[in-house]
């Protein structure tokens, strides 16, 4: 399940990706906060001068998703999301601001996916008659070998 994003200059490849999955949900910009920060790790001339980094920060309980996806989501087990239910996402893989924003509303998506897919039902199943034998017939191996280590009595 993924989202069109409103916003301006919404890119075609992810109109092009809702349409072939059929849904489309739209989350309004006002409920995601970005916040720009610096990244860690090495860097060049930059790494102390720009912050390319995006956190971004996602209310799940204010947002304007349905009900059943809420409870879903908050919970879903993951280190992303915290308990107050703010989903919190760093993005800083990329040198530039806009490709980490696309990253993190990328992983956003994918998280609230994860989190709301319907598993399918377990079908029970009986094991097969050979298979049963198979694993009785291991069992009496295994215990002749065992009963074989006893002290002998003469």
């Amino acid at each position: 399940m993924w989202w069109k994003w409103r916003q301006a200059g919404n890119s075609d490849w992810s109109r092009n990706t809702l349409r072939s999955l059929g849904f489309s949900m739209n989350i309004p910009l006002e409920e995601l906060d970005f916040q720009a920060i610096r990244a860690q790790g090495s860097g060049g001339q930059n790494v102390n001068k720009v912050s390319t980094a995006i956190h971004l920060r996602f209310d799940i309980r204010a947002s304007s998703l349905p009900d059943s996806w809420k409870e879903k989501l908050l919970s879903y087990a993951d280190q992303r999301i915290s308990g107050d239910g703010v989903v919190v996402i760093k993005a800083q893989t990329h040198n530039s601001q806009e490709k980490n924003r696309a990253d993190a509303l990328e992983r956003l998506q994918q998280l609230i996916a994860d989190a709301t897919k319907v598993q399918k039902k377990r079908k029970a199943t009986r094991p097969t008659f050979s298979s049963r034998l198979k694993r009785l017939d291991s069992k009496k191996k295994h215990s002749d070998i065992k009963s074989g280590r006893k002290k002998v009595d003469y």
